[in-house]
């Protein structure tokens, strides 16, 4: 059978001879058993996007922001995908562009062998097994200057350094770790940000017009409006999991997905934790209206070869209809998709789980219902570490079709953590990883 999506539905086999027709439709009816994913399931499509150096796709964006990209490809699309209109095209978001880690003297540094990469929009297009870039837009601060991908605020974000982990770089206050997007009806992007965390509007050629922070923030010196109308308690993000997940309702409010359970009271709580919070904002109003505490399945369920919760995160939410969303449950190597509705009775914003000295915090509640808290019941739809053919790190999935979704992997630009990224002449040593678009055939209707 080819792999290829032709259009057309496979053709229903007969029922087996001797089973009766009404038993065939009640078990039609009943669908998958309750309580666990249907693993029917199939990867329909793939699509690679091939090799463009880095240096020369952000040079044409920006003329001379990357002076040497190290032998990097683009990469690191996979943050977001988005739905273009036009069948089979999609807007997808970079992050803050190739980062890794080394170890020096015993402790981590985070390395950005690019600095002056700069997070774009980027337009593609699957045609066969090819994923065509057709636009790209980067992001820029109101002088039209990149905002890169550097971190903001020493202290608070993990200090930068150059590729070999030597040479410290600076800290840029404009610096965005884009992971979400969606496109809104005027034409204009919304993205949401690891490092504030923050919700990002953008014009539709890249420019930033707000960003949204948490209260208390006190983030200066950047070249575009900073307004702080996020919730205080978000300030407690862990480093490195801020919102990586950003859905449009229909009616287009906005939902953001914290990727992993604030580190409240301390890191340790957050570590340990499996409650996670997504928040509804207006845009309309500017302002958050809504606030849900959302409970993860735990972190062998969701990934049996793994046992550390920590690794749990949200990186996808997906608007399907009404106040439904998919959310992904995923670690590096597995992901499960869930289906949850924002019912106005679970809003916890402005409560006493929004305050930061409320004890025990949310984030250590080993059973947060049994204490009150009104978490979102929700229902798998699909485990797709169990499905062939998905990659590794999902970060991004869009609704085709009433049965078919569009998931695109994170390949990290093909870097790797250690000394051993680059190779003596400072060249990357490529992963091999390569960004795909999966198309995935659903047994059910969404």
């Amino acid at each position: 059978m080819s792999p290829h999506v032709d259009g057309r539905r496979p053709a229903r086999r007969t029922a087996a001879a001797g089973v009766p027709l009404a038993l065939i439709a009640a078990l039609i009816a009943a669908g998958p058993a309750m309580g666990a994913p249907s693993n029917e399931a199939r990867v329909a499509r793939t699509a690679t996007l091939g090799d463009i150096p880095l240096g020369a796709f952000s040079n044409r964006l920006l003329p001379g922001t990357v002076a040497d990209d190290r032998g990097v490809d683009l990469g690191g699309i996979g943050s977001d995908i988005y739905p273009a209109g036009r069948k089979g095209e999609f807007w997808t978001v970079t992050d803050r562009g190739p980062n890794g880690q080394i170890k020096v003297a015993g402790s981590k540094r985070r390395t950005f062998p690019v600095p002056g990469f700069d997070p774009a929009i980027v337009k593609i297009r699957v045609c066969g097994e090819d994923v065509k870039v057709l636009d790209a837009i980067p992001v820029t601060a109101s002088s039209g200057k990149p905002v890169t991908g550097l971190p903001n605020q020493q202290g608070r974000d993990e200090a930068p350094y150059d590729y070999n982990a030597l040479t410290a770089l600076s800290y840029n206050p404009n610096g965005l770790d884009t992971e979400g997007i969606v496109r809104a009806s005027d034409g204009t992007f919304w993205l949401v940000d690891e490092y504030g965390p923050s919700l990002v509007h953008v014009s539709a050629r890249g420019k930033v017009l707000t960003r949204y922070v948490p209260e208390g923030l006190n983030l200066t010196g950047a070249g575009y409006p900073v307004v702080e109308a996020l919730p205080s308690v978000l300030l407690h993000r862990k480093i490195n999991r801020g919102f990586e997940g950003l859905a449009q309702l229909p009616g287009g409010d906005l939902v953001l997905a914290v990727q992993s359970p604030l580190s409240l009271p301390d890191t340790g709580a957050g570590e340990a934790s499996r409650t996670t919070r997504l928040l509804r904002f207006s845009p309309r109003k500017k302002t958050v209206t809504a606030e849900y505490a959302y409970r993860f399945d735990p972190v062998n369920v969701v990934d049996p070869s793994e046992d550390d919760t920590s690794e749990l995160k949200i990186s996808s939410v997906v608007a399907v209809g009404g106040d439904r969303l998919l959310v992904e449950e995923r670690t590096d190597k597995a992901a499960r998709l869930q289906l949850v509705r924002l019912d106005r009775s679970s809003n916890i914003l402005g409560g006493t789980w929004d305050d930061d000295t409320t004890s025990p915090s949310l984030e250590q509640l080993d059973d947060p219902a049994a204490s009150g808290v009104p978490v979102l019941a929700k229902k798998p739809v699909v485990d797709l570490g169990t499905v062939a053919g998905v990659p590794g790190k999902i970060e991004g999935v869009a609704r085709v079709d009433h049965d078919t979704l569009a998931l695109i992997n994170d390949n990290d630009f093909g870097m790797t953590d250690g000394a051993g990224a680059f190779d003596a002449d400072g060249r990357l040593v490529d992963s091999g990883v390569e960004t795909t678009v999966s198309y995935v055939r659903l047994p059910h209707r969404l």
